[in-house]
């Protein structure tokens, strides 16, 4: 799991179980850094400084309140299918598999044959 103050915050949402088999990390990861980046952009460092004098409690709160506003299923895993089989190669005993480079050659030799 990515970050799991993260992951606990999600699970303490209501409604939510089954979130571990269903989230995919990467989705959760690539959201999260995307949006810090455009925060530490647009918002300056002065209206991030009322975080540091939370205790843990005020903290775990913050992150549980957002955590409700988390739309999970835009992160949810998107399992590959299984292959298909492959039909197999069909191969005709009259005309075996001739290369290129033999075909060209041949070719050649037919022109220089030519008067």
């Amino acid at each position: 799991m990515a970050n799991p103050s993260i992951f606990f915050s999600l699970v303490r949402n209501p409604g939510v179980d089954k979130i571990e088999v269903g989230l995919s990390d990467f989705y959760l990861v690539d959201d999260i850094h995307g949006i810090y980046r455009g925060m530490m952009i647009a918002i300056p460092p002065v209206h991030w400084q009322c975080f540091e004098d939370f205790t843990l409690n005020q903290m775990v709160d913050i992150l549980q309140h957002l955590a409700t506003k988390v739309h999970l299923k835009s992160f949810r895993k998107h399992p590959r299918s299984p292959k298909k089989k492959r039909s197999p190669l069909l191969v005709d005993g009259k005309h075996p598999h001739c290369s290129t480079a033999r075909k060209l050659k041949q070719y050649k030799a037919t022109l220089d044959a030519i008067p």
